[in-house]
Order: structure tokens, then C-alpha cells, then sequence
């Protein structure tokens, strides 16, 4: 049976990760995006073309888009989201093209994935991601003034919170700011207190009801021309997988999964399966989620996080951590198992390590946070080395 796909996340010509050091990672696929070309814009073929010459000509495969960025005006539902819609679907096709056959993408307003601290030290000094549900708390009452959150925080938390606060210095506040407002993966984007609160006006009369709505309206208008040209479409979770800062999520558990898939059954709608994302809320099992929702799953994003009592978390090791990576894995090598046994051709799941620990000469190179090279090669190492170890076994 094949392998996974080992991939690794690549974010371009300025990456000071190089295709060179990922050929040498023993990954063969990469997984990046045209991060330069504004979210809304149509990806065109020059462009597209332009990149995978780029990546072949260094030995490897674009092998998974991530991502083709969702315009906030489909996500809020604004009357010009078709036209965005539109653009969207022709870079669908102009990627199917040439040859690109999953395409991740999340539905996460305003943000990406969001921390409070990106040198979070650990045990060996090793540097790791972290969100701190008392320092997200502490921007939300006390730096961005948001009066509603007054009102879902209980005192105690508030007490903590401003106690928080006060033994930050003037840049302990301006870098937590920094961290939370950072904007897309690949930009350098930071959003300013006032610029944020205009998204969040933009967002006052979207709730998680309406929301999931707006998103089932992409699917369904996107997914005939993904399947038309032979594109699956692979949702990523919430990150973290709850609301936070006035703003719905809704991609953040099993349920919420089952209705991305429901809302526009097809082979080309389906799931990018974070066990970061997912493994931040404690109610998410993992293992039987692969199990019960594995036909659906077009990519993996492979990391652990520690989750602390307070809703807290940071970037684990691979192997450990609050999720059973192993038992993750058994159940990702059972799924292809049923691919085989149903005659599917998708067996080798394109797979990545994801937020590596910051390592050894990581730190002499000006990375993105979580994208390093030496943490998330030992992770990539020891996620092939458990694959091999249980179909050793099976």
C-alpha cells in the first residue's frame, strides 16, 4: 500500500526556508500558495505556471494549494460576494490546469490562526507557539475595549486579566498586540486596534447561524466547477476552534464538519484534518473523528498541542501532547485501507508536519512563527517513522 504523501509547507521565494532544504527533508510535495496576489483576485495562469516551474525545477510536486484565501465579503454575505465567488472558481479552473488537485482553504473571519505568544520557552529552551486564554482575555477587555466582552467574562476572569495587564511593560502590550493582530500566513500583515474594529463592525450582525449560512452558499456555488474539473476542496478548522474576540467560528468540531460536507455532498468537498486546530477543544476526538469522517479527508496537517485547564494550549511535540497521534495514525492507515478496498485511486493523503518547535539553527533564520525547518523536520521524521512502525504491525 502507498504511503502518505510526505509534504512539506513552503511560502514562497522569500521563504528563507528554501525548496533546497525541503528537498533535502525527504519530502516530495509542497504545499504553498500565490501569497503575493491579493485575497479576491484571480489567480492567473502566468502566475500559477510560474510557480510550479519553480518548484519542479528544484526536484519536487506542488502538491496541495494552501490556500486560496476566501473573500471577507462571501464570508459576510455582502451583496458583490459573487462577483468574488466568480474570480474564485476561475482560479479553480486555472489551477485544475495545470494540474493541482487539492485546494485547502478555511472560513475564518478577519484572522487566521491566532496566538498570544510566539517564543513560548520550553523544558530544552526550545521555542514554541502558545495561546494564553488570560492574555487574549486581558487585549480584549483592556486593549481593544470590546464592551461586549465584559459581559461574557465572569469577574474572576476580568481580575485576572487586568492583573495580566499590569505587570506587562509598554512592549510586552505593543508585541502581544502585534502577535494577535498578525493577518494572513505568508504576509507579514499586522492589523492595527482601529482597523480591527472596523472588521468587527462589519461583522456585527454576522452570528455563527449566519455565518455556517454565508459558508454553505460558497460550497454550494464553488463545488460544481471543483468537481467539473477535477479539484477536492478541504476545508481547514478553526484555529483556535472557538469564538474569540466577538467573532463566530464555526468549523471547530465533528458536527460542524458533517455540515460542511452536507452542504454540498461531493468527492470534491471535503476535509483538511488539523489535529492542532481540532485538538485545542477537549470535547474533539480525534481518533474516532478520523474514523467516523476519514472518506472525506483530501489532506492532513499532523501536530500536537498541550492544553491546560483555562482553555490554554501550545504547540506539543509531534508525538505528544494532548492528542493520541498514534491512534490517529492507525485510523488515517485504516482509512486507506478502505480507499483500497474501494477502488479509490487517493491513497497516498498528501500529509504535513505542522508548527515545528523552533531548533538548533532555526533561530538564525527569520522564519514565519510555527515554520522553521530543523522543528518541523523532526517532526516530519517521526510522523514517517510512526506511519511505518504501525504498518509494520497491521
Amino acid at each position: 500500500m502507498q504511503n502518505l504523501e510526505q509534504t512539506f509547507r513552503w511560502f514562497g521565494p522569500n521563504d528563507e526556508v528554501t525548496l533546497a532544504d525541503i528537498k533535502q527533508t525527504g519530502a516530495t510535495g509542497i504545499v504553498t500558495a500565490l501569497h503575493h496576489i491579493p485575497c479576491g483576485d484571480e489567480w492567473t495562469m502566468d502566475e500559477i505556471e510560474n510557480r510550479k516551474r519553480m518548484i519542479e525545477a528544484s526536484g519536487l510536486n506542488w502538491s496541495v494549494v494552501e490556500s486560496v484565501n476566501v473573500h471577507e465579503s462571501i464570508k459576510v454575505g455582502e451583496p458583490d460576494r459573487d462577483k468574488y465567488i466568480e474570480r474564485y472558481k476561475n482560479s479553480l479552473k486555472n489551477l485544475a490546469a495545470h494540474g493541482l488537485r487539492v485546494v485547502c482553504y478555511n472560513f475564518m473571519p478577519v484572522l487566521d490562526w491566532t496566538r498570544t505568544h510566539l517564543d513560548f520557552r520550553l523544558p530544552n529552551n526550545a521555542s514554541a507557539l502558545r495561546y494564553d486564554s488570560t492574555a487574549l482575555t486581558a487585549f480584549d477587555l483592556y486593549i481593544l475595549e470590546r464592551a461586549e466582552a465584559f459581559i461574557y467574562t465572569s469577574k474572576e476572569q476580568q481580575a485576572y486579566a487586568r492583573k495580566y495587564l499590569d505587570a506587562c511593560t509598554a512592549s510586552d502590550i505593543q508585541l502581544l498586540t502585534n502577535t494577535i493582530m498578525a493577518g494572513l500566513p505568508g504576509t507579514d500583515d499586522v492589523f492595527t486596534v482601529s482597523e480591527f474594529k472596523q472588521h468587527l463592525r462589519r461583522y456585527a450582525n454576522v452570528d455563527s447561524k449566519k455565518l455556517k449560512e454565508n459558508l454553505a452558499y460558497f460550497l454550494r456555488a464553488i463545488i460544481p466547477t471543483a468537481e467539473e474539473v477535477g479539484i477536492k476542496m478541504c476545508i481547514h478548522p478553526d484555529d483556535p476552534p472557538f469564538p474569540i474576540l466577538g467573532l463566530p467560528r464555526v468549523v471547530c468540531t465533528e458536527s460542524d464538519l458533517l455540515d460542511v460536507v452536507n452542504f454540498a455532498p461531493s468527492p470534491s468537498n471535503g476535509i483538511t484534518f488539523c489535529t492542532g486546530s481540532l485538538g485545542a477543544n477537549p470535547q474533539n476526538d480525534l481518533p474516532g473523528m478520523v474514523a467516523r469522517l476519514g472518506s472525506h479527508i483530501h489532506f492532513l496537517h499532523l501536530r500536537n498541542v498541550q492544553r491546560e485547564p483555562d482553555g490554554s494550549f501550545y504547540e506539543a511535540e509531534h508525538l505528544s501532547g494532548s492528542t493520541d497521534m498514534a491512534a490517529v495514525m492507525e485510523n488515517v492507515i485504516l482509512e486507506q485501507l478502505k480507499r483500497v478496498a474501494a477502488g479509490r485511486t487517493d491513497i497516498a493523503i498528501p500529509m504535513r508536519p505542522d508548527h515545528g518547535h523552533k531548533l538548533l539553527d532555526d533561530y538564525n533564520r527569520n522564519t514565519y512563527p510555527g515554520y522553521n525547518i530543523i522543528g518541523r523536520l523532526k517532526g516530519l521524521a517521526e510522523l514517517r517513522g510512526l506511519e511505518m512502525g504501525i504498518k509494520s504491525m497491521l
